[in-house]
């Protein structure tokens, strides 16, 4: 046994390093690790020679996956998280919390109405507290700014979960399932926000505006508290070789300290000089870490930015989410005004409904129908939101209720069978540790350059043309510059790091067993 097993936890607890005493998944067979020639921080391998407490401390951090993570329930519980972070986008969108038509005047003045080194299951717990949080503030809500104030903060939710779920789909799926699962979970986002469409029109109308938040709330309380319960596990492309190393330096700062209260406690004082000189150690090797972690972070946007294939796709997904925010927002507003519909949240939250379902189903299943490589997924990128921009566009031309809604259900399906392929590409054009920030920063951007803008530029123009049919058509039109961006992606020479690294990894264990009959 470790000689102050006790104190090294107690210690790891009081400066936040608990995860990392049961964080990553360690190899202890000697042939399940990679040759050192080819790939040495793959695995760590103890040598006969390895002290019995780092042995007992490597078993101390092995991972024992729970029976019921299996990969589906994985995609259930991401699936269902997603969706309830989208219906609350769909919620407050929809005319019964947004306010009606008697909300304002004839003269248009309204009344008030941590990459991985932390265990990733934990932080989404810790993002979606916040976001509960923040959701049930926006429900007490005084004054517009503090529901402005309240709603930054419900993107933490999103934030917390969004750039590890995909990679932990894409590991987790069958091999010629992958894009058919993605396209599952990213199903979720149209279909939240069609479905918040429908549950804040409803809970508006029939209780209060405020109910429809507290009701998210108490809905994504039990996957918070659920984020903090289970086990990690781990990404493919992740070493555990860093976390040995910081277990065995604190674990050796531990002992010291355990001998310097044991001589305490045995009347035998110590300096005060040899004390400060341990927490010196510490201090000093904590600072090395932190900027070990921001050089580090600084070199992988390099290689991100320096990623030709990467850049495209973000840029198409920027235009893309930029048309797809607007109508998300302003979609039931501009077809009760353009169209006269009289329940105007419940027919488009129908359409999303149904057209983000089929729609992002049907480009996941077709992306792995014709081989999922990165050339295909932009092919269906291009071709589906150029026809469906044409759609959509001429939906909007339409005076008819009815040729409308057919119109723009078709674009719309076509429009969303985009959903698999981007996030496809963003996956698989960089190396496989790169998948978390490949996912957070194509997140952060078609956020601040895509929806975030788009719906208050949308409300600017409208001031300017009052009317809705020109607003749409211009908005509509951006599709077409989305589709132009991703057509370009097609001729760019790409490589999918994740099958290259795949492949590479099955070779090395092919010559290891040639090696070791």
């Amino acid at each position: 046994m470790i000689p102050y097993k006790s104190q090294f936890y107690d210690f790891c607890d009081s400066f936040h390093f608990q995860d990392l005493c049961s964080r990553n998944e360690m190899v202890t067979k000697e042939e399940d690790c990679l040759p050192p020639a080819t790939e040495p921080s793959r695995c760590y391998s103890p040598s006969s020679s390895t002290p019995l407490g780092e042995l007992e401390t490597i078993r101390s951090l092995e991972i024992v996956e729970p029976s019921f993570l299996s990969p589906v329930w994985l995609l259930v519980i991401f699936c269902i998280i997603n969706l309830l972070n989208y219906m609350d986008r769909g919620a407050i969108a929809s005319n019964g919390v947004n306010g009606s038509t008697k909300s304002c005047n004839d003269k248009g003045k309204c009344t008030p109405a941590t990459g991985i080194h932390f265990n990733p299951f934990r932080l989404i717990g810790v993002g979606l507290t916040v976001w509960t949080v923040a959701v049930l503030g926006c429900g007490s809500s005084f004054a517009f700014w503090f529901i402005v104030l309240c709603r930054m903060f419900v993107g933490v939710g999103e934030a917390s979960f969004i750039s590890l779920a995909a990679p932990f789909i894409d590991d987790k799926a069958p091999h010629k399932q992958k894009a058919a699962w993605l396209g599952l979970f990213y199903m979720c986002i149209p279909s939240g926000v069609a479905l918040g469409y429908v549950y804040g029109g409803y809970v508006g109308k029939h209780f209060s505006w405020r109910y429809a938040f507290w009701g998210e709330a108490v809905l994504m309380a039990p996957f918070a508290v659920l984020g903090f319960l289970m086990k990690p596990l781990q990404l493919k492309g992740f070493s555990s070789t860093d976390s040995i190393k910081t277990v065995r330096s604190i674990e050796v700062m531990s002992s010291e300290i355990s001998k310097n209260n044991n001589h305490l406690q045995a009347g035998n004082a110590i300096e005060n000089d040899e004390v400060q000189v341990s927490i010196e150690k510490y201090k000093s090797s904590y600072t090395n870490s932190v900027w070990k972690s921001i050089t580090q972070f600084a070199r992988d946007m390099k290689v991100l930015c320096k990623e030709r294939v990467f850049v495209v796709n973000v840029l198409g997904y920027v235009a893309y989410n930029f048309v797809i925010g607007a109508y998300s927002y302003w979609g039931p507003k501009a077809g009760y005004n353009i169209y006269k519909m009289r329940n105007a949240d419940m027919i488009f939250g129908a359409v999303t409904i149904v057209c983000g379902i089929v729609g992002t189903l049907s480009g996941g299943f077709m992306l792995d129908h014709v081989t999922s490589t990165i050339p295909n997924a932009f092919k269906l990128l291009s071709g589906a939101t150029f026809l469906g921009a044409i759609c959509c566009f001429t939906a909007f031309t339409l005076k008819s209720l009815y040729g409308f809604i057919a119109l723009f259900a078709i674009g719309e399906l076509l429009v969303f069978a985009t959903q698999a392929p981007v996030n496809y590409v963003c996956l698989h054009c960089v190396e496989p540790s790169l998948r978390p920030l490949s996912m957070a920063i194509s997140t952060v951007a078609i956020h601040i350059l895509g929806d975030v803008p788009s719906s208050p530029l949308v409300g600017i123009v409208q001031d300017h043309i009052n009317s809705w049919r020109k607003t749409a058509l211009i908005l509509t039109s951006v599709l077409f510059l989305a589709a132009a961006i991703w057509f370009i992606g097609i001729f760019i020479n790409s490589v999918d790091n994740f099958k290259e690294d795949a492949e590479s990894e099955n070779r090395s264990r092919q010559e290891q067993s040639s090696l070791n009959p």
